[in-house]
């Protein structure tokens, strides 16, 4: 089996044992940019449940990421792999929903609304823009749009996922636009099932109280919790 995970800091395991979210906060390893510090990869919930599995461990997660990112790399991931569907296990940890991802001279930029992103100068404008101009109730309608579309795909492709939200919850979706998802996605409507609020309520804590971030520990936890899911949904596969 494979297990592909993806999505933001949260899946990257940032601050996780050493301060660093991208590789190349870390000096020495400025050559691996914006990759998961290998410390921190190393502790990830991801990892830990691969070892766990005894089955090998692609993660695609990267500190900051937009879903637009998350998207973009786990539909390429899955299409240049399509010998490899049958023994593949998605499990997705979704980003908050107003983060974008622009293309610029080549580059991929990741930009949120805190207004801290750092763009070149001929995308400062648009930057200030989006900002100030970000709708809420829009982006969190096309996030859940286009969540629902990949979890669409791999069900076509008979590839069993597992998505659940980091920070944000699709609470506010009105009860028509609300999707049956099955055993896909963790209580995609409860502003209690986030992967934040879950390990808040069994104890863990950010590695500083200013941090989004949770420590090693908090992984473990997650790790075991995923298991367990998968296991009680008949998720995985040889």
């Amino acid at each position: 089996m494979i297990l592909y995970v993806n999505g933001d800091s949260h899946t990257a395991a940032a601050e996780a044992v050493n301060a660093h979210a991208f590789a190349e906060d870390d000096s020495r390893l400025a050559h691996l940019g914006r990759l998961p510090h290998p410390d921190n990869l190393e502790v990830s919930w991801g990892r830990q449940l691969a070892d766990i599995l005894k089955t090998v461990l692609v993660c695609d997660a990267e500190s900051a990421a937009s879903n637009e990112r998350i998207l973009r790399t786990t539909r390429a991931w899955i299409e240049s792999r399509p010998n490899d569907w049958y023994r593949t296990m998605v499990i997705i940890q979704w980003s908050t929903w107003e983060r974008e991802e622009w293309l610029h001279d080549g580059v991929y930029y990741q930009v949120g609304s805190s207004g801290l992103d750092h763009v070149p100068q001929e995308l400062q404008e648009r930057y200030r823009n989006y900002v100030i101009g970000t709708d809420w109730e829009l982006k969190t309608q096309q996030a859940h749009d286009q969540i629902w579309q990949l979890h669409q795909e791999l069900n076509d492709r008979k590839i069993p996922h597992v998505f659940f939200n980091g920070n944000n919850h699709f609470g506010e979706i009105g009860k028509r636009q609300k999707h049956d998802w099955g055993v896909s996605y963790i209580d995609p409507y409860s502003p209690d099932r986030t992967f934040d609020q879950i390990l808040r309520q069994n104890g863990h804590q950010t590695v500083t109280p200013k941090s989004w971030h949770f420590g090693k520990e908090a992984h473990r936890f997650w790790s075991r919790f995923m298991l367990q899911y998968c296991i009680n949904n008949k998720l995985l596969g040889s």
